[in-house]
């Protein structure tokens, strides 16, 4: 149950004296370590905020400068005593935040105060360690109280004594306490709309009759019965949330109500008209003992018939998601008229059957996924089955195939999720009815189709002719990829996010280029050693080439067409090569791009594992030496050696002069005549 909390708020904050800030008559003291509330404050002050401050003890003199106070907040504090005469200068105050402090340490004291605010409207208590006898006094003379938490309490038990004179209350917030039994604790509370007993430890809830209520929590409990009682009044109930209890049976509701909206999530919840292993429980029936003071009631109920008193004409939001369903009763959905959005995912379902006497003529949404389906029946006629179906989630399922036709009753379908089913998809024009694959050429109103893991290999023809896919999932196809790509060619102006994740794409395997309407592209979890070419020629919003084997990107990959549209870029788990990142250079100063895991991503060097954007010196020079001209290296190379033996011949030759000399005389030492 959400309390919201009053805001005049139009006007740029501004500094004010005390270190609080002030916009028109809003104070905002959040966080200034304020022992006291600031007697320096503007005396027209609408709303003060003291939230975050070490406030302990609110005095009778402390709000006596801010007669015009409706909105106080005192969150956070240490807040262990309001004394009595606090709040009679404060007799307009609406609201009141006393979230997260001390106040069971005098609450009959805080009590006498609260009483004196004949206008409070909104009062917030949660988080002050409160007991049920506590809270009962902290409210008894508060009458004029439309919304009221105490949430994060320490009440274990509810009866009528606590909520006696709240005739006005609209809201009440009870989660996250400790409540396990609630006798008649509501009776007085004949204008309450929204309830919330989230995460406490209610067994059951027997004998509902709050007529009047519209929204009941109750999730998170451990809940295993919900019985309504069978009167003929209409309930105001519109949302019932009974998800994360431990319920056995489908819950029995009022004869007569006005609910658009049935959480059932995580329960223990099965049907039992028919059962997997071929019995049925007809003829059996269950009897609960109802023992109220000296009063006994028996109530008996059909098993197999759950549903016998209920009205769910006007539901539109059924989730019954993990539970234990095998099957639903029949006629179940013929109930439900209005239904528009209805979760069965995470079941023990192995069949769904559809039919027109069930056409669900207002379903938008079917989550069949994560159940065990093996068949999908439809008894198609002449009328429509499911003509409102947007949204279809099959996944995770050990269908097949899907009935032929199906696709023609579903007219207005623009998501189909198939993943993780063992299915092809039809490959040639007639051959829908003769083999077991799923055709969906000519729904032209699709849009988003998932076939990750559903073992495709090859596809041949033109399965999505007639289709405007915008979204495409093959992941995790590890042949998809094998053959020809001929069969995406219906799919070249439409198709603008393609997933490609985990299906052994190498460097040289597929060209896409023709794909020029892509805007994202996953291409994770591959076999590619080198970017590919066509990938420069694409204009990507957003590229995935995580979990490959790249060394480097191309130099100028911020340059070519794909580098000047790409605005996202995934590149971690890659083994780059710390001495060529001058494309990591690059990217760092492409204009509107972002790497959201840059700080992932890493380059190796030896048997190290750098970031790229801090390598260590020694690094640096290693990777001069390797990335340098090569005429230049051998130049430095050779230059030394040159030396060393210019040296030794000059060394030789000094030491010979003389006996070469001599030698040359000797042979060449013929006088010349003049």
């Amino acid at each position: 149950l959400a309390v919201g909390w009053g805001s005049r708020m139009d006007a740029a904050w501004a500094p004010s004296p005390g270190g609080c800030e002030l916009v028109q008559s809003i104070m905002d003291c959040t966080g200034r370590w304020l022992s006291s509330i600031p007697g320096n404050l503007r005396g027209d002050t609408e709303e003060l905020f003291l939230d975050d401050n070490t406030i302990q003890v609110l005095g009778n003199a402390s709000l006596l400068l801010y007669p015009q106070l409706w909105h106080l907040s005192l969150t956070r504090n240490r807040l262990e005593l309001i004394e009595p005469g606090a709040f009679l200068s404060s007799q307009g105050l609406e609201v009141l935040s006393l979230t997260d402090n001390l106040l069971f340490t005098n609450y009959s004291l805080t009590a006498v105060a609260l009483s004196a605010l004949p206008a409070l409207r909104m009062l917030d208590l949660a988080g002050n360690q409160l007991r049920e006898d506590m809270v009962s006094v902290l409210v008894s003379n508060l009458s004029s109280l439309e919304s009221l938490s105490v949430a994060r309490n320490i009440i274990m038990r509810l009866d009528s004594s606590i909520f006696t004179n709240l005739t006005e209350l609209l809201e009440l917030n009870l989660e996250k306490n400790y409540i396990f039994e609630i006798d008649n604790a509501f009776e007085g509370l004949q204008r309450l709309q929204r309830l919330n007993i989230a995460y406490n430890y209610l067994p059951c809830l027997v004998g509902f009759d709050l007529t009047q209520l519209r929204v009941l929590n109750v999730s998170n409990n451990v809940i295993e019965w919900f019985l309504t009682l069978e009167i003929d009044d209409l309930f105001e109930l519109e949302v019932l949330d009974l998800s994360h209890n431990r319920l056995l049976f489908f819950p029995v509701l009022p004869r007569k109500s006005k609910l658009h909206s049935l959480l059932l999530q995580d329960n223990r919840m099965s049907f039992y008209q028919r059962l997997p292993n071929g019995t049925s429980l007809a003829n059996v029936t269950m009897q609960f003992l109802i023992i109220d003071g000296n009063s006994t009631n028996i109530t008996t109920v059909r098993l197999w018939d759950e549903l016998c008193h209920s009205n769910l004409s006007s539901l539109r939001l059924l989730d019954m998601s993990q539970n234990e369903v095998w099957g639903l009763p029949d006629d179940f959905l013929t109930q439900m008229p209005s239904l528009s959005h209805l979760k069965l995912n995470q079941n023990c379902l192995e069949a769904f059957h559809l039919s027109e006497e069930d056409p669900l003529a207002m379903l938008t949404e079917l989550d069949l996924s994560q159940n065990q389906l093996v068949e999908l029946g439809v008894k198609v006629g002449v009328g429509d089955i499911l003509p409102s179906l947007q949204l279809f989630n099959l996944s995770t399922n050990r269908l097949q195939a899907l009935p032929p036709g199906i696709f023609t009753h579903t007219r207005k379908i623009t998501t189909l999720d198939l993943s993780y089913n063992q299915v092809d998809l039809c490959p040639q024009p007639g051959e829908a009815k003769s083999l077991t694959c799923v055709d969906i050429r000519g729904v032209e109103t699709l849009t988003h189709l998932s076939l990750a893991g559903c073992g495709l290999q090859g596809m041949g023809g033109r399965p999505f002719q007639g289709t405007s896919l915008m979204h495409l999932d093959l992941s995790d196809n590890h042949q998809v990829l094998s053959g020809d790509l001929g069969w995406l060619q219906d799919l070249v102006l439409t198709l603008q996010v393609l997933s490609l994740r985990n299906t052994s794409l190498s460097s040289t395997a597929a060209d896409f280029s023709a794909l020029s309407s892509l805007v994202r592209l996953d291409l994770s979890g591959n076999c590619l050693a080198a970017f590919p070419t066509w990938l420069g020629t694409l204009r990507l919003r957003s590229l995935d080439l995580r979990d490959n084997c790249l060394a480097a990107l191309p130099r100028d990959v911020a340059q070519v067409p794909l580098g000047r549209s790409l605005r996202e870029l995934y590149l971690s788990r890659n083994p780059y090569n710390c001495c060529t990142l001058g494309w990591w250079d690059a990217l760092q100063q492409a204009e509107g791009l972002r790497v959201p895991d840059g700080r992932e991503v890493t380059c190796s060097h030896g048997s190290r594992a750098l970031s790229p954007g801090a390598l260590p010196q020694p690094v640096l020079q290693s990777c001069r030496w390797q990335t340098a001209d090569l005429a230049l290296l051998y130049l430095v190379l050779a230059l030394p050696t040159c030396l060393t033996l210019l040296v030794a011949f000059v060394v030789i030759f000094l030491m010979l002069k003389e006996k070469l000399l001599k030698m040359v005389k000797t042979r060449c030492g013929a006088s010349s005549p003049y």
